[in-house]
């Protein structure tokens, strides 16, 4: 079968459509994130959030930590794709939620473009486990898997699987896709939940990327449906998977009864936990399935009780990744922070993908050590 990565601008396409998809739903959510769904509707009317809309600060289509974590993600990956580098690129995020500006250049941590962005350096609610992980300066190696990590071993928030959509961008396999975004999912949480929740969901875009739907035409949920399922089969060989996948179940038997509505989100849980943000994202993903349903996938993800703005970045991810950037809301994407520098990011990502980068000059001076 055809791989997307085989013809250049349709994976650019793709890439550029889950890191800008996952923004979207990321800003769209960050104004709700802490609200009830009774207090949303309240403030927004009976139909809850229906566009984009100021946050705390008074700006539309602000970012929070899920989509600065991501954009670190794909930094590190493209500078040596292992957990040494996705954890360095972290450590680099750190500084973002540590300093009003880029700290000086230091030859080592402190390199690359991308951590010069000053609207990266804002503090957008980060993740206590995210923050508190990489505070252990030394670097510790994962657990096997099934077991707690070395790091914050109870902890399963969704902080490990809103920045984990890169790792399915262009593995070697879904397998490897999976522990790759698992081992490096231990850098900050240790429960195995988390880590295999963020390993499932970086299978899932696995799928969608490199062997379903590579002419991006897909109108109905077959082709993330049977993504779902190849995940979950993956999944069930790795001890402690359960929790992730009765979530997962419940997300796709829900979706099958069709009538979506807030109130069912609900029943899949908060999504401060990782299974519940994934599960969550895949059921509003899975009933609004088309390229044209992603405006109201995205409502959908983040009107309810919960961690929406995490919700919408991953249902954003997953039909970005489905569809490419061309299935985005136009009118949405005028207001995104940072809408420039992801897309390049998106771009250098697919270029070296595809063999199609310098690996001299500015390159290097982007991502030293790629």
């Amino acid at each position: 079968m055809r791989r997307p990565i085989d013809d250049l601008p349709e994976y650019r396409s793709r890439v550029r459509g889950c890191l800008l998809g996952g923004a979207l739903g990321d800003a769209l959510g960050a104004p709700v994130e802490f609200e009830s769904l009774g207090g949303i509707r309240r403030q927004y009317g009976s139909a809850g959030l229906t566009e984009p809309a100021p946050d705390r600060r008074g700006r539309v289509g602000l970012i929070t930590d899920d989509t600065q974590m991501t954009l670190f993600t794909v930094e590190g990956l493209i500078r040596g794709a292992d957990v040494t580098a996705v954890r360095r690129a972290y450590l680099r995020w750190l500084d973002t939620q540590q300093h009003s500006s880029p700290p000086p250049a230091d030859g080592g941590i402190r390199t690359g473009r991308l951590r010069e962005q000053r609207w990266l350096y804002s503090q957008r609610a980060p993740g206590n486990a995210c923050l508190s992980g990489l505070r252990h300066r030394e670097a510790a190696a994962p657990a096997p898997f099934g077991e707690p990590g070395p790091v914050n071993p109870g902890s399963k928030g969704c902080g490990t699987v809103m920045r984990s959509a890169p790792f399915g961008f262009r593995a070697q396999s879904a397998r490897h896709a999976f522990e790759l975004a698992a081992e490096c999912a231990q850098v900050t949480h240790g429960h195995p939940t988390g880590y295999l929740a963020a390993g499932a969901f970086a299978a899932i875009v696995h799928f969608l990327m490199n062997d379903l739907a590579a002419d991006g035409s897909a109108t109905d949920s077959a082709p993330l449906a049977q993504a779902v399922r190849r995940a979950m089969d993956l999944l069930s060989a790795y001890p402690s998977h359960e929790e992730t996948t009765r979530a997962l179940r419940a997300a796709v038997s829900l979706a099958a009864e069709g009538a979506p509505s807030p109130e069912r989100v609900e029943s899949l849980g908060g999504a401060w936990i990782a299974e519940e943000a994934l599960a969550i994202a895949v059921y509003c993903a899975l009933v609004n399935p088309g390229p044209h349903d992603v405006r109201q996938a995205l409502l959908l993800a983040v009107n309810h009780s919960g961690d929406s703005d995490s919700t919408g970045a991953v249902c954003g991810n997953l039909l970005g990744a489905l569809h490419g950037e061309t299935a985005l809301p136009g009118d949405w994407l005028v207001h995104l922070e940072g809408r420039d520098a992801i897309t390049e990011l998106a771009d250098d990502f697919a270029a070296q993908s595809a063999g199609g980068h310098e690996a001299t000059g500015d390159w290097l001076t982007k991502y030293p050590g790629a």
